[in-house]
This record gives C-alpha cells, structure tokens and sequence, in this order.
C-alpha cells in the first residue's frame, strides 16, 4: 500500500511542480525578461552586424581560467603519488603561467568592457 501511494504522491507533485514553473513566468512578463542575456548582440536585428570582440576575450579568458580548474583538480590525489615535488612543481608551474597571462591581460586593458 505504501509504494503506490507514494508514487501517486511522487507523480503529482511533479506533474504540480511543471505546471507552476511552465505557467509562473508567463504573468509577469516585460523586455528586460525576454531578452538574451549574455549573447553580445540583439537576436532581433540585423544578423549581418559583427560581434563585440569583447564578449569573446571574456568568453575565452573564462575558459582559460575553467580550463585551469579542470587541471588542477587531480592534485589531492596525485599528493599520493611517489613523485610529490614533481607534481607540486608542476602545478606550481602551471599556476604561474596563468597567472603571468592574467597579468599581461589586465595590463593590455583586455578584461575591460567598454573600449
């Protein structure tokens, strides 16, 4: 008895869940709301107008810097390893560069948005 009762319950609340999410946000709607956010350009207008080269230095410094992250994650478990100091100075490494990167690009004045 406990199991299709709970799976009733499961299923409509669910189903009680999507309805509100599908039919919440269409009450309150205005053009701040229905506009993309974070794409670089109006979808509305004219598709031959160029991108910002700014949205893609931005795109491209936060995937250097998540690409970073994704490296840096198998350090605790390579601190198990025989070769300690060649792991450590590696990443070390590997930190340094990107931090000298950061450095050059905020001295460029690359990670400023308005020109």
């Amino acid at each position: 008895m406990n199991l299709p009762m709970t799976l009733m319950i499961d299923v409509i609340l669910a189903l009680t869940l999507v309805i509100i999410a599908f039919w919440l946000p269409q009450l309150n709607m205005y053009t701040e709301k229905n506009n993309p956010y974070e794409c670089g350009f109006d979808p509305m207008g004219s598709a031959r107008l160029p991108f910002s080269m700014k949205f893609f230095l931005v795109a491209i410094t936060f995937l250097l810097f998540d690409l970073e992250i994704a490296l840096l994650l198998p350090l605790p478990w390579a601190s198990q390893s025989n070769n300690l100091k060649i792991m450590v100075v590696m990443a070390l490494m590997l930190i340094t560069i990107l931090a000298m990167g950061l450095i050059y690009e905020w001295t460029q004045k690359g990670l400023e948005w308005e020109e």
